[in-house]
């Protein structure tokens, strides 16, 4: 690294560190520590603004440098020399992929971000698509699952579980669950995974599954960054449809709504998409399907009248080819007819697999263009046992979200048992559960589109949880206190906080989930 870099370097550390109290190793000792490091990539300094941003867009930590690795061994050669260091040294790693965390969970204050698609865009780490009997993808960590969905609809196949947006990285979802309307069937990503490989903490390069190095395997995945960095990953794959039949409905009770969702996750024979929304104080919401979607019936369809009521919307997809188009009508009409929905409201369109896959995609190209979609993003996502679910709905969407709403509200069931319970996911007890997202934005700087206000809504509905009983987990949790993390890993603390120590033990990895903070573990090494 050249001379002048070095001093940019220790220049940058000093006023990232500045405010940070402890001791630490002389500056120059450390900035030549990470300068001598051989390296296929770099280290930049002019981007460390852009690498404290994030989508959430309402937190800022500045990082020291930002590391473009050109291969996982620049990985492991930066984290490896951060260990090096010691308990003293005050620098952390984050591994950021595409900025798409909440609160700062991938920024590194005055430590080191590693941008994850650089390591993507290496020649040789790129997707790797694999037939056969157990037909697989070995992906990098910083891929887009767009990318990997690409590169395998080239050999007809897909992965079998997604999120809704596609536009994040693989190391990303797979270091959280990865939850999307195919969950009920396949479970959350995490349930999809064969093979990990990951940099632990120690600087360590180690390839992990269910049958070796397993308790890595399952900390990782779930695992919010806490033991390692998720560098490549082998996902199961499925043959891919080429269409889908696009499918929403509305009903207007809330208890009507959520037992016809269980009743369709609970056939064998059901669509292979299952999700829901709740739409409040919204009018005109036929109109606005019409844009992207047919109605059965045109004339019914017009004299539908919202008139402001909260209404449930039922989204469904059945997946076909060309050449079993017959089938799938039959089907699909057999599966709606055991349904209990707004007759009037049945709207429909066919569409391929990919523009399905990737419709969040579209809607942000719109929101870009209205200057809409780099706005703080306060969301707030819930996993709601089926046991309480009618009493959240009650109080929530009759109650405290009833004149006010800035978002998508989602609302699906989804089965515990295809969620491994190894992994270090956290979800409540029944075997059914609801994910219920709360995706505000607030482009405003006060009244009921700041964030003052959605967070005041979601602090209401989060008090209501806690004083009822409720009984619900956070997932993207936005917790800042150790305290109120061990509350939410509850029985399963001990586990978490042992593979920290085994893995991370310097609580160098992961610093914006704000768990271990890297003074907080006193064990020998």
């Amino acid at each position: 690294m050249k001379p002048s870099i070095v001093h940019c370097l220790k220049l940058l550390m000093l006023l990232a560190l500045g405010g940070v109290t402890m001791h630490v190793p002389d500056e120059d000792d450390v900035v030549a520590s990470l300068g001598a490091l051989r390296l296929d990539g770099h280290f930049s300094f002019d981007d460390a603004h852009a690498a404290a941003r994030d989508f959430g867009n309402r937190c800022s930590l500045l990082p020291a440098a930002v590391l473009h690795p050109g291969s996982v061994s620049d990985v492991a050669a930066t984290v490896r020399r951060v260990f090096q260091l010691g308990r003293s040294s005050p620098l952390t790693v984050a591994a950021r992929g595409h900025g798409h965390s909440l609160l700062g969970q991938s920024q590194a204050a005055g430590g080191i971000v590693v941008k994850m698609e650089s390591l993507a865009a290496a020649a040789a780490r790129a997707v790797r698509v694999h037939g056969g009997a157990s037909p697989h993808v070995d992906a990098p960590g910083g891929e887009l699952w767009i990318n990997v969905l690409h590169e395998t609809l080239k050999h007809g196949l897909a992965p079998r579980s997604w999120t809704d947006y596609l536009h994040l990285t693989v190391g990303g979802t797979l270091s959280n669950a990865g939850v999307s309307g195919q969950a009920f069937r396949h479970g959350p990503q995490v349930s999809n995974v064969n093979q990990l490989e990951i940099v632990t903490g120690r600087g360590e390069v180690v390839t992990c599954s269910h049958e070796v190095n397993s308790d890595l395997f399952y900390a990782a995945l779930g695992g919010l960054g806490q033991f390692g960095i998720i560098t490549r990953a082998r996902i199961a794959l499925e043959p891919a449809p080429k269409m889908v039949r696009w499918i929403r409905v509305l009903y207007s009770d809330f208890e009507t709504f959520t037992e016809d969702q269980e009743k369709l996750i609970a056939s064998e024979k059901t669509f292979d998409y299952i999700e829901g929304f709740v739409i409040i104080n919204r009018t005109g919401i036929l109109n606005n399907w019409r844009t992207s979607f047919k109605p059965q019936d045109p004339v019914q369809a017009s004299q539908f009248q919202s008139d402001g009521r909260v209404l449930y919307c039922l989204e469904l997809t059945m997946n076909f080819n060309h050449d079993e188009a017959d089938i799938m009508e039959q089907e699909v009409g057999a599966l709606l007819s055991r349904l209990r929905y707004i007759s009037s409201t049945l709207f429909y369109t066919d569409v391929t697999y990919l523009e399905f896959l990737d419709r969040v995609h579209t809607s942000e190209l719109k929101l870009r263009a209205q200057g809409l979609w780099e706005v703080p993003h306060p969301w707030l996502n819930l996993l709601i046992p089926r046991s309480t679910v009618h009493k959240f709905a009650k109080e929530v969407f009759g109650k405290i979200l009833k004149d006010s709403n800035n978002g998508p509200i989602l609302l699906y069931p989804v089965n515990r048992t295809k969620w491994d319970n190894r992994t270090s996911v956290v979800i409540p007890d029944e075997e059914i559960f609801y994910l219920v997202g709360f995706l505000s934005s607030a482009p405003s700087s006060s009244g009921h589109g700041s964030v003052e206000h959605a967070m005041n809504l979601n602090n209401k509905i989060v008090d209501f949880c806690e004083k009822n009983g409720v009984g619900m987990k956070q997932y993207l949790a936005p917790y800042t206190t150790q305290k109120q993390w061990k509350a939410h890993f509850g029985a399963r603390w001990e586990t978490f906080e042992r593979r920290k120590h085994t893995y991370d033990p310097l609580a160098i990895l992961a610093p914006g989930q704000r768990i271990f903070p890297k003074a907080s573990l006193p064990m020998s090494l």
